[in-house]
């Protein structure tokens, strides 16, 4: 049987074009479309792009031109090439397509995901690229498995340069159909000098084994079209028309892949929203979307604007923000929705603040008391930039007893770092946990296999006592020999000293505090507070290292939720009161099939909406984030813009927008800016809720105001005292110290009134972060300076200097 007989045994079962065509005079479908869609149906000829903005009816237009397709008798199934990037979305599509057409729909064998389309084109022509048709397809422990052959054979060493290290390098490669003859020179620096190469064994390895990975799928059968001009040609002529989802998340290999199949008809249509691109950072190339102009010359665009999800005031909000953006084709949202809220911006001092008050606000919202309609738990969702976030919501709902979802991952106190510190400070407080003992004993690895965990298990036994006291004895009997003796010794001796110093921790009042402990003699057991310890738990163990060695993706955001773990202990009196309170919640925690709050990250809330939506910690360096921008200057920005606009876009009804003022950073408090988005808001369509005096104006934190009545965003924050200049101009320069006065509820912050202040009122003095003032009132240790371009602050005096001090 040949290559093609597959479509030849189609065309004879199924309905044919002119059969199809004869079957229905009328198209509904067509009536239910607004007139862009309609004109994105009809144009059937030559290359289209679908430039659908949020919640614009992207997939029922798609969905349509399929339909449209079959109906006019145009194509028949097999001759339709329909691209998604999600199974749940080709099996969406399958059945809208049913639905339109009144049927079952059969035979459209090319309706699919990249990879599940290429996984039959390779089976086809796998001797092409030197496979069998039966190739194996390695998951991703296969893949590192592999990798680690390779990396020994060469005697790397793989603690510095993990077998997961190439593999992402290898997968960036593939994305960029890339094969090892055609690394640039630019990155043959990859992988300590060894990344080309590794990666030429690795293929040869692969073909070897008869198998392949998942960026091979794509990588080999673009391969194949370019090499192989009969093969191309021939599906040229099969796939008379190609629809592609989600154009702008495609990467260079899938680019490619399209490019040539549509190069000799060019019936390509491409729907997508280049100001949803959010994905640069696993492949995704938004030029794809932005030349696609140039790459099919005479092509027909039509935007769809018309959105039905969300009010005329969120779309304007979200406008605001994305024409922040140069590199974008442009496009402007409108609805005919009625107008509704106005987008809810509001400032907090610190994170914990900001999470009590959404908890406090998705119960009333709840209770329909905020003079709008009653909303269900169902209805609201958070969605964070990072996942780290989510804790301060998670404690707080857990503590008032208000049922929440994680969706895209398991909830903070869950994920796999977290229980690994955990199990860390577990031992430390009981040594009996044996259960705890057990996770940690060779995290991070310390050369313990399950031979030498099973003698520590039979040690214990046979003297009836824990794990921690059997591998003390297993080390003394010299039943464990050699780097993991050593290294278990150490864990032994460590988990010793940790568990003296939590039984001679003590509560510290302030910073101040530390400062004068830190000036007496150092005592045989170190006092220091339990958020200390557990930090220094983490460091010595080897775990913070353990991640920080790890060049995975994941790595730098298990880095952000361990200090987030480390924070979160600033509420309680010691080790011992924190590992209760988080053992209870988490047991009390049901899944009663009952309403809950969403919470996710902003990258996993594209393609949903909610009726209410709150996007706390809009706060420069959190969002936009900082390493995102440093990685990547303005095209990271423009990612992170593009992220806002999405975020934004999830709303239907309501969208609040919230920052503090105050966040712990490495143990620090350091004041935040509000977000360079927030700037970007048109004042019209935003309702600032912000206390007056929450950053140093007379109203103070507590001021009962709860908003400017009609008053715009400009003079809002500036009565604020948020940037206290025209335009709210950004504060460039940041500095890494606590915030110029404490929460209310607070009691780390303690006013010394016995301190002789060394300024006086009138003197002119400088601050790292705020630049010249000059004192206007003094309290103790504590001092009111007015800065020239920051407003009034309450400065701790020790970070301060006399003007005339400053060397430049």
């Amino acid at each position: 049987m040949s290559s093609f007989d597959e479509f030849d045994a189609f065309e004879q079962s199924s309905l044919s074009a002119r059969a199809m065509a004869a079957r229905s005079t009328h198209a509904p479908y067509l009536d239910q479309l607004n007139p862009a869609q309609r004109e994105a149906v009809e144009h059937l000829d030559g290359p289209v792009l679908m430039l659908a903005g949020a919640g614009t009816g992207k997939t029922k237009a798609l969905t349509a031109r399929v339909v449209h397709l079959l109906n006019t008798g145009r194509a028949r199934p097999n001759e339709i090439l329909s691209v998604t990037f999600t199974n749940k979305a080709a099996k969406e599509m399958k059945f809208r397509v049913g639905n339109m057409l009144g049927q079952v729909v059969e035979g459209m064998p090319w309706m699919g995901t990249f990879h599940s389309i290429c996984v039959k084109l390779l089976r086809r022509h796998a001797e092409l690229v030197g496979l069998k048709s039966n190739f194996t397809i390695l998951d991703t422990d296969d893949q590192l498995r592999l990798l680690k052959q390779l990396i020994q054979a060469h005697g790397i060493d793989d603690k510095r340069w993990p077998a997961r290290m190439l593999a992402n390098i290898i997968d960036d490669w593939k994305n960029r159909a890339l094969t090892p003859d055609k690394v640039p020179s630019g990155d043959a620096d990859a992988y300590n000098h060894m990344g080309p190469r590794l990666y030429a064994e690795y293929q040869a390895r692969l073909k070897e084994l008869n198998a392949c990975d998942f960026g091979d799928l794509l990588l080999h059968v673009v391969t194949i079209f370019q090499q192989h001009g009969d093969v191309l040609e021939q599906y040229q002529r099969w796939f008379r028309y190609i629809l592609v989802d989600e154009y702008q998340d495609t990467n260079v290999a899938q680019y490619l892949w399209l490019r040539l199949l549509a190069s000799a008809h060019k019936n390509i249509c491409c729907v997508g929203d280049d100001d949803q691109s959010i994905y640069g950072w696993r492949g995704a190339e938004v030029g794809n979307i932005l030349r696609f102009e140039k790459d099919f010359p005479g092509a027909h665009v039509v935007r769809l604007e018309q959105n039905y999800r969300s009010t005329p005031h969120i779309l304007a909000a979200a406008s605001g923000v994305i024409r922040g953006n140069s590199n974008r084709l442009g496009k402007e949202l409108w609805t005919d929705a009625q107008e509704g809220e106005r987008v809810r911006l509001i400032g907090h001092w610190d994170g914990e603040e900001e999470a009590r008050w959404v908890g406090e606000e998705i119960e009333s919202m709840q209770n329909g008391t905020r003079g709008m309609r009653a909303f269900s738990l169902d209805d609201m969702a958070i969605l964070v930039r990072a996942s780290h976030q989510m804790r301060a919501f998670e404690d707080r709902f857990l503590t008032i007893g208000l049922p929440y979802r994680v969706i895209g991952g398991p909830r903070f106190y869950e994920r796999m770092e977290i229980r690994d510190a955990m199990a860390y400070f577990r031992v430390v407080v009981s040594p009996a946990d044996d259960l705890a003992f057990e996770r940690i004993v060779n995290t991070p690895k310390r050369g313990l296999g399950d031979k030498a965990q099973q003698t520590i298990q039979r040690i214990a036994r046979e003297n009836g006592v824990a794990l921690v006291d059997g591998a003390a004895l297993a080390i003394e009997q010299g039943a464990i020999k050699g780097k993991g003796a050593k290294a278990l010794g150490q864990l032994v001796t460590d988990l010793a000293r940790w568990g003296r110093m939590t039984r001679a921790t003590v509560t510290v009042e302030s910073d101040d505090d530390v400062l004068e402990d830190m000036a007496q003699p150092m005592p045989s057991t170190p006092e220091v507070s339990h958020v200390e310890l557990a930090q220094i738990i983490l460091d010595e163990s080897g775990y913070t290292e353990m991640w920080q060695n790890d060049k995975t993706p994941e790595a730098p955001g298990r880095l952000e939720n361990l200090k987030e773990l480390v924070k979160a202990l600033e509420n309680f009196e010691n080790l011992q009161g924190f590992l209760e309170h988080v053992s209870l919640v988490m047991d009390n925690e049901t899944d009663d099939g009952g309403a809950k709050v969403s919470i996710m990250t902003l990258h996993g809330a594209k393609g949903l909406e909610f009726p209410a939506v709150f996007l706390p910690g809009w706060e420069d360096g959190l969002f936009p984030s900082q390493r995102s921008m440093d990685e990547s200057g303005v095209k990271g920005l423009e990612e992170e813009r593009r992220l806002a606009y999405v975020g934004i876009t999830r709303a239907e009804e309501v969208c609040t927008i919230s920052f503090a003022g105050n966040r712990r950073v490495f143990g620090q408090w350091q004041s935040q800016m509000p977000s360079r988005f927030v700037d970007e808001l048109p004042e019209e369509h935003v309702e600032v809720l912000t206390p007056p005096g929450l950053y140093g104006g007379g109203g103070g934190f507590g001021s009962a105001s709860a908003g400017y009545g009609n008053s715009g965003l400009e003079t809002a924050a500036a009565e604020a005292n948020v940037y206290n200049s025209p335009g709210w101009r950004r504060l460039q320069s940041r500095a890494n110290d606590r915030p110029l006065s404490q929460p209310r509820e607070s009691k780390s912050q303690v006013i010394d009134m016995t301190a002789v202040s060394a300024f006086s009122i009138g003197e002119r003095v400088f601050h790292q972060k705020f630049g010249y003032g000059t004192v206007a009132g003094i309290e103790g240790d504590k001092l009111e300076i007015t800065f020239e371009k920051a407003g009034t602050k309450k400065v701790v005096a020790r970070f301060l200097v006399a003007a005339d001090d400053v060397p430049f």
